[in-house]
């Protein structure tokens, strides 16, 4: 299986802002997490067209798998995930995500719970971490690649992740 690291110029650090127009029909819907997450418009306009570096992507197909440790479960993504479009396309189960978020959550809020990040301001850092698995998510299907594969390792346990996703994954090579 080839796979290299998840690199995109249209994954940046502008967000929804920084998005080309193929991803319009997306980028409402990501203003509207950015918003509900406490994001400042006016700092995330002023950040570079950086891009942001993802897990991997299968180069073959152009899917973006992404391994999601504990942190990635917080109430911030609980609410990120229930802004989403109820028919867009995913590459995992919403629904099981959910539960994950709301299982994790009372431990995940606490970690890096007072790390600033830009456009998030001080204690930003979790709720910058569910915008960008929210940019990831909707993002890219609408720049025409596969719904991003997520892999959840809440357990640190890649063993255990790559069992209850890797059917999904091998089916990326055929």
């Amino acid at each position: 299986m080839l796979l290299s690291r998840a690199r995109v110029p249209w994954l940046n650090q502008r967000g929804h802002l920084g998005l080309p127009g193929e991803a319009a029909e997306i980028r409402g819907v990501l203003g509207e997490i950015f918003l509900a997450l406490g994001g400042d418009p006016i700092a995330q306009a002023a950040k570079r067209l950086v891009s942001l570096p993802g897990d991997f992507v299968h180069e073959p197909t152009g899917t973006f798998i992404e391994i999601d440790e504990s942190q990635h479960f917080t109430s911030h993504r609980l609410l990120s995930l229930s802004l989403y479009p109820r028919e867009w396309p995913l590459g995992f189960d919403k629904d099981i995500y959910r539960q994950l978020c709301r299982d994790w959550a009372p431990r995940s809020d606490r970690y890096r719970a007072g790390k600033a990040a830009v456009a998030f301001g001080e204690g930003g850092r979790q709720r910058q971490r569910a915008y960008h698995d929210a940019l990831r998510d909707l993002a890219t299907p609408a720049m025409g690649h596969p719904p991003v594969i997520r892999v959840p390792a809440p357990h640190r346990d890649g063993v255990a992740a790559y069992e209850a996703t890797r059917d999904r994954i091998r089916a990326l090579g055929t």
